[in-house]
């Protein structure tokens, strides 16, 4: 009788436990792909512009130029269930959304492009930062999402820290840059921000009135539908504006050679394509206010590896933004820690014992 009780009482929060690291473990893989993504793509299509690449739709149609790789784990995951009627596939709803999703995607690629043309990574990856204001915004009134004392804490945390690192922005302006094109990539930078922003409520809204159960098959195919429309877009863009023909030009007059040239373009669309991937699992195994801030995380971290491998300094207040980012993240997580620690209580506390 005590064993039967113990197992009625123990079965759900041993279910949730399960759940709840199933869901950590995806938090973290997308958490990674975000980073190693975020990092080295945005690195490496600064490189490509500071040794005389030109092209801001090619770089556009790198971001998203990599979706067939996801061919492979959709067909994988199909294969293993031998019953049909146990697979999946998206509704028209969600592909309408999808698309949608897709052509704005194809637009913020474009106006971040712009901004990386023009403005050191310190200054563009600060200005990017700025999403997680839009995200927190737009999540608020699309999603309802309800804030906590720990994730406003986060928020502003990180905020600041990217105040810190704006406050220095003229010292890192690049050499000769006019003002026009300065200001531009400026505002066009945080127009993808405010767009970013709005993308990432909207993926998690479409899920939320997705109208069927949102699972982990049926978001890669919103992922590969999401990055073709946005693939289609700049190649439209490239074909309008000769793109295709000027590359192998290009290619020969690049700074660092015609060879590196294609491993850059190459490593760029792996990067920025783990990137994507990752920001979109990310909103489905969390929320989206979690995607912006690990983007905001990343800014400081980018500050560093900038000033490894590009011309660009570190002084005292972005070692500051760096400190501020990170506990604001720590207190993101912590908040998240006790909310879930709540849950798993309460349903003890709920679970009634098995009638004898």
């Amino acid at each position: 009788m005590d064993i039967q009780r113990e197992q009625g009482a123990n079965y759900k929060p041993k279910k949730l436990k399960n759940f709840m690291s199933v869901k950590s473990l995806l938090v973290l893989i997308n958490c990674i792909l975000i980073s190693v993504g975020q990092i080295s793509g945005v690195l490496l299509v600064r490189t490509y512009f500071l040794h005389g690449g030109k092209r801001k739709w090619l770089q556009s149609f790198l971001l998203t130029a990599g979706f067939p790789i996801l061919i492979l784990p959709i067909s994988i995951s199909y294969a293993k269930r031998k019953n049909i009627n146990s697979r999946v596939f998206v509704t028209p709803k969600l592909a309408i959304a999808s698309a949608i999703l897709g052509l704005l995607l194809g637009v913020c690629s474009y106006l971040y492009t712009f901004g990386m043309s023009y403005l050191p990574v310190s200054i563009s990856s600060l200005l990017a930062s700025t999403s997680l204001a839009f995200t927190a915004i737009f999540a608020y009134f699309i999603v309802k999402h309800k804030f906590t004392d720990y994730s406003i804490n986060a928020v502003v945390l990180m905020m600041f820290g990217s105040v810190i690192l704006g406050l220095h922005m003229n010292g890192d302006r690049p050499i000769g840059e006019s003002n026009r094109k300065y200001t531009l990539g400026f505002v066009m930078t945080l127009g993808g921000a405010a767009l970013h922003g709005f993308l990432n409520a909207g993926v998690e809204y479409s899920h939320l009135k997705a109208g069927v159960v949102v699972t982990s098959d049926l978001v890669m195919q919103m992922q590969f539908l999401i990055s073709m429309f946005s693939t289609l877009f700049c190649v439209v863009a490239m074909i309008i504006n000769k793109d295709f023909q000027a590359i192998s030009r290009e290619a020969e007059e690049f700074g660092l050679g015609q060879n590196k040239y294609y491993i850059i373009l190459a490593l760029s669309a792996i990067a920025l394509q783990m990137m994507t991937i990752g920001s979109l699992g990310l909103i489905f195994c969390s929320t989206a206010l979690l995607s912006g801030i690990v983007n905001a995380l990343l800014v400081p971290v980018q500050q560093i590896f900038a000033v490894m491998f590009l011309p660009e300094s570190f002084n005292s207040e972005k070692w500051m933004a760096l400190a501020m980012c990170l506990w604001g993240f720590a207190s993101y997580f912590y908040g998240e820690y006790k909310v879930s620690l709540k849950k798993v209580t309460k349903t003890k506390d709920d679970t009634p014992p098995d009638q004898v």
